[in-house]
């Protein structure tokens, strides 16, 4: 497991809800933490080769995009096949979460899981029959959840301190 020392905890604190809206967003980052911004800089690329960030990048609102049809595919795929069928579908352009999860039969056959965001619900279906073809025969049976509301929405939170 990789450890972090405390200058990379700050930095990861302070950036955690996202950079400074600003021209040099680094810069005002730097100062907040009492360092430089080439320093900075060279922590967020450690920290990447280290695999602790996966990438600094844009998170659009899907919503204000007008992606408000959003469905979490579920399918119940042949247990031998499901891990190599999973990375295909989470290559997809417009999958954005693939997961594979343990079956909770009877109720619940399903053990790959693929969110699908769309302007409509048309869209998202159209979407799901993409995936339901890459499947195949594999696939036994499918689902999908639409979202009715947000109840909240950030990333991965570290604790800064308090319990």
């Amino acid at each position: 497991m990789t450890r972090i020392d405390a200058f990379d905890r700050k930095l990861i604190e302070a950036t955690q809800a996202g950079l400074p809206l600003v021209p040099s967003p680094f810069a005002v980052l730097a100062e907040e933490v009492g360092s430089t911004e080439e320093h900075v800089l060279s922590r967020f690329k450690a920290l990447q080769m280290q695999g602790v960030l996966r990438r600094i990048a844009a998170a659009p609102n899907h919503y204000a995009l007008g992606m408000s049809a959003n469905g979490m595919t579920v399918w119940d795929v042949d247990d031998d096949q499901v891990s190599q069928l999973g990375a295909k579908i989470g290559a997809l352009s417009f999958v954005t979460h693939c997961y594979l999860r343990p079956r909770a039969r009877p109720a619940w056959p399903y053990n790959l899981f693929a969110m699908v965001h769309g302007a409509t619900r048309d869209e998202v279906e159209s979407k799901r029959a993409e995936i339901s073809v890459l499947l195949g025969d594999a696939c036994r049976a499918s689902d999908i959840l639409y979202s009715t509301r947000i109840l909240k929405k950030t990333g991965l939170r570290i604790s800064t301190g308090g319990s």
